[in-house]
């Protein structure tokens, strides 16, 4: 084990991602070592900040790219186990860093010799709804952001989730009414992040009127939410303890958001927002159980016999299902990517837009061969009979 004070200073320099290049030298054993040197340096990745690691043995070099948490573990590892010397180049110092026979660290602290590089390796900077850099007061109370702007490497995830969030709110920004108060509602929301993310993006940076309400079971995660909001000043965002399918208290609302709202609770908030003629709906549903029940066919039995199988081709069917009867309800719906299938397989957003029925006697022909194929008897169907075209209407179109 090396000493706490190299542990804090490699923890730091990696979380407030100031590392630039570090390199590993002198063995503490050459028998039976793999490598003689290890590089590191920061790489911007497509799912965000990276450590790569390069390992030397002879002319040969193997590279590796760790997440920021691995990235500090394996320093401290290496520096520990396997070499004396370490020089760890960040904007702020050069640490040089080494390690007696005894394992105890010295760590020199000298000027700094290198610039951090503007364009981090294979990919160009991502242009972000919300930059790192600009201090965002809702990022830094929910412990995304240090009060100076900077992501923290171990939320770098969640800032990317809640800017590709943004972006989807970003392209149908036009589709929302114009000329007066927006009122949003988000049905499960949780610890908020995604709820402060759309107040602060539609009241702080676009100046829009608006009222939102966030929705959720848990009393405890209401009441933190809540409290922050008034700290933060948000006086039109208001949390309230209560169930989707028992919420009746707004006549009419622009923009209703579902995150995770587990089987046909997505169903019920979807239905909500349909009848209260929702400009814009934006569902990420979650555990699809209703047609893993009901599914039936002989046809397909070869995947339906495989529970892994069976199990995400229902969530697949589910919201297939979803996004055709939202169409013949009269939205123009696609399904988009939220975030990498790495952090979680509940990827898939349903963004839908008021847009008008169409041809809803071909639509209903062509979604009700897909559900009798499939045995299915939808929960949305059924709680929106009086809304759906339905057998007679298509048959004489």
């Amino acid at each position: 084990m090396i000493v706490e004070s190299l542990n804090t200073l490699i923890e730091r320099i990696i979380e407030d991602r100031t590392l630039i290049t570090g390199t590993l030298s002198q063995l503490r054993k050459k028998e039976g070592a793999t490598y003689t040197k290890v590089g590191v340096k920061p790489v911007q990745l497509k799912n965000g900040l990276h450590y790569q690691f390069a390992y030397y043995t002879g002319t040969q070099v193997e590279h590796r790219n760790m997440p920021a948490e691995s990235a500090a573990d394996e320093l401290s590892s290496l520096l520990g186990d396997t070499f004396r010397q370490g020089l760890l180049c960040t904007a702020e110092a050069d640490y040089q860093v080494l390690i007696s026979k005894k394992q105890k660290a010295t760590v020199l602290t000298k000027p700094p010799t290198k610039k951090a590089v503007a364009d981090l390796s294979h990919n160009r900077r991502k242009q972000y709804v919300l930059e790192e850099g600009e201090p965002v007061p809702f990022l830094i109370e929910l412990g995304i952001m240090s009060d100076s702007g900077k992501v923290l490497a171990k939320k770098y995830d969640k800032f990317r989730q809640i800017n590709r969030f943004l972006e989807m709110v970003e392209d149908v920004l036009t589709s929302l009414p114009q000329g007066r108060p927006l009122t949003i509602v988000d049905f499960g929301c949780g610890k908020s992040y995604l709820t402060f993310a759309l107040y602060h993006y539609l009241a702080i940076r676009e100046k829009r009127e608006l009222s939102i309400v966030g929705l959720d079971l848990k009393a405890d995660v209401i009441a933190h939410c809540s409290a922050l909001a008034v700290k933060l000043g948000y006086d039109k965002l208001r949390f309230l303890v209560g169930d989707i399918a028992d919420y009746n208290e707004l006549d009419r609302v622009d923009m209703v958001v579902t995150l995770h709202a587990c089987d046909t609770a997505t169903d019920a908030a979807l239905e909500k927002a349909v009848r209260w003629g929702a400009s814009v709906i934006l569902s990420v549903p979650c555990c699809q159980h209703e047609l893993f029940a009901q599914i039936d066919n002989e046809i397909m039995e070869p995947l339906l016999s495989h529970g892994i199988l069976k199990e995400r081709f229902s969530a697949l069917a589910t919201d297939a299902i979803r996004a055709k009867l939202l169409d013949l309800m009269g939205y123009r719906t696609q399904l988009l990517e939220f975030i990498d299938m790495e952090h979680t397989p509940k990827n898939i957003l349903i963004r839908a837009v008021k847009s008008g029925s169409g041809d809803s006697g071909a639509k209903w022909r062509e979604y009700a061969a897909f559900r009798d194929f499939l045995g299915a008897k939808p929960y949305l169907e059924r709680a929106c009979a009086d809304l759906l075209p339905g057998e007679a209407e298509s048959r004489s179109n």
